[in-house]
């Protein structure tokens, strides 16, 4: 209910008391002069009627209290009714508003419709005037502190931080190739003993896996044998070096080489050595068993340092290099991380999952990494020196278009478009736009917006009903020729 309503129903009560006043020639009480005191009232700022303290549409015409005992609010008749707080600070004073120029009058609630003169809407409300300078040409919006408050508009400095960037990408755990290493006859032999090795038993750098008896190999021995002990070529090198380059080449452990060169003598049976640390992957060899040249005896890998493969997404490949530090963390320890470091980006995209291999190594001393144990890997991309960065839900984007909005105090926003970098730990880098200082808002920032764009609307109606009517006025003043 406006003033206009209510002076109407107190123009009604007044009539309908003169009207019987007239009719009986006597006052409708003793002493009742209606038009006298309700003037006088008017000018003595007496309510009019009453409304909820709390500010519910409740509202009465008699003094009244609320369910919890508490009076409504007189409202006097030359109080304003306004929707947003009468106390407001960054509404203008009435005479300064009377010596600024109106530009326009806009709906009261916020439809696209303006008017050049005053004007009343559908439910008997005002139309708000605009004023010259209430609406800037860059954009910005104007709120009252109390709006401010009821959407919760926060914000926040722009400041130096550096982005800490994770990729996080699955992968399983791999042998290192080059740490592998298989023992398999190179002529025809018969295994004659094995030693208590079995699969997955941890194994030391010349540590006897085997006995074996091949023909060739003893024959390359005896050779050896009568070439160091003949006093005719013992003392010629051609001789000796091509009888022991025959051992070499049938695979002969060093060890069991040097020990002919002492003993000069040849062993029966050859004995097998591990030529590594590891674990036994393999093993094939069985007592009295026939092998063949090539046949694979045994299999034995270094797992002191292994090769996490993970699949990295395309559009992270760009920000990875080789070198960088990752962490590994396996889904059988919890709470662990394995330190390593990219040594190899694989130079092909699965076509499929589009996605390109990565390889780290890892160090597993104590052998926790196992063979094909699922991992998930996370690659540190971040910046390494402080970037310009603000709040990440405080960007406004569109797709093509990034823009935040600047609070430059008294409840004044401007947006300001800027150019994005890297994102990480709820921050985005900045980097073209805005300078460090900037307050930047960080919530509220949609109905901001929505605010924004609603009165560019009102504005560009405002704007197209002055052109149409200096139209109008032209084509009058032109005698009503087009």
């Amino acid at each position: 209910m406006n003033r206009l309503a209510l002076a109407g129903v107190a123009a009604a009560i007044v009539a309908a008391a003169g009207v019987a006043y007239l009719g009986r020639g006597v006052p409708p009480w003793p002493g009742a002069n209606l038009v006298a005191p309700a003037a006088q009232a008017a000018e003595a700022g007496a309510p009019i009627y009453f409304r909820d303290p709390d500010g519910k549409p409740s509202y009465s015409l008699t003094p009244k209290k609320t369910s919890d005992g508490r009076n409504y609010q007189p409202v006097a008749a030359g109080a304003d009714l306004s929707f947003d707080e009468p106390d407001a600070p960054m509404s203008m004073p009435a005479d300064a508003k009377g010596a600024r120029k109106v530009k326009y009058y806009r709906n009261p609630m916020g439809l696209p419709d303006t008017s050049p003169v005053p004007k009343k809407d559908s439910m008997g409300m005002d139309y708000i005037a605009v004023y010259d300078g209430e609406d800037s040409d860059d954009g910005s919006i104007t709120l009252s502190p109390g709006k401010i408050q009821r959407t919760g508009v926060k914000s926040e400095a722009a400041e130096m931080r550096r982005i800490r960037t994770l990729v996080r990408a699955p992968g399983t755990i791999q042998l290192d190739e080059r740490r592998v290493s298989v023992i398999a006859m190179r002529a025809e032999s018969y295994v004659q003993k094995v030693a208590d090795i079995t699969t997955g038993s941890r194994v030391t750098k010349g540590q006897p896996l085997m006995e074996i008896y091949s023909p060739a190999v003893s024959s390359a021995a005896a050779e050896y044998v009568a070439t160091m002990t003949s006093k005719a070529i013992a003392n010629i090198e051609p001789y000796g070096r091509g009888s022991k380059q025959r051992l070499t080449n049938l695979d002969v452990p060093e060890s069991i080489i040097a020990e002919m060169e002492k003993s000069h003598a040849v062993p029966l049976a050859i004995q097998w050595l591990s030529p590594r640390d590891g674990i036994v992957l393999q093993r094939a060899a069985i007592e009295g068993m026939r092998a063949q040249p090539g046949d694979v005896l045994f299999r034995i890998a270094d797992v002191s340092v292994v090769w996490a493969l993970v699949d990295v997404a395309e559009r992270d490949l760009g920000n990875i290099v080789v070198g960088q530090k990752v962490a590994v963390r396996a889904r059988s320890y919890p709470g662990r991380a394995f330190m390593g470091q990219i040594s190899v980006i694989y130079p092909q995209v699965n076509k499929d999952t589009r996605t390109a291999r990565v390889r780290i190594e890892l160090q597993n001393a104590d052998l926790a990494l196992l063979p094909d144990m699922y991992v998930d890997a996370e690659i540190d991309i971040g910046s390494a020196a402080p970037v310009l960065t603000v709040a990440e839900n405080s960007i406004l984007d569109t797709g093509s278009r990034q823009t935040v909005l600047i609070d430059r105090g008294n409840g004044r926003f401007e947006p300001r478009e800027v150019k994005l970098g890297r994102r990480g730990d709820g921050y985005v880098e900045i980097r073209d736009g805005i300078a460090e200082g900037d307050a930047v808002v960080t919530s509220a920032t949609f109905l901001i917006d929505a605010e924004s764009n609603l009165k560019a609307a009102i504005k560009g109606f405002a704007e197209a009903d002055a052109a149409q009517a200096a139209t109008a006025d032209g084509q009058m003043t032109d005698g009503g020729r087009p």
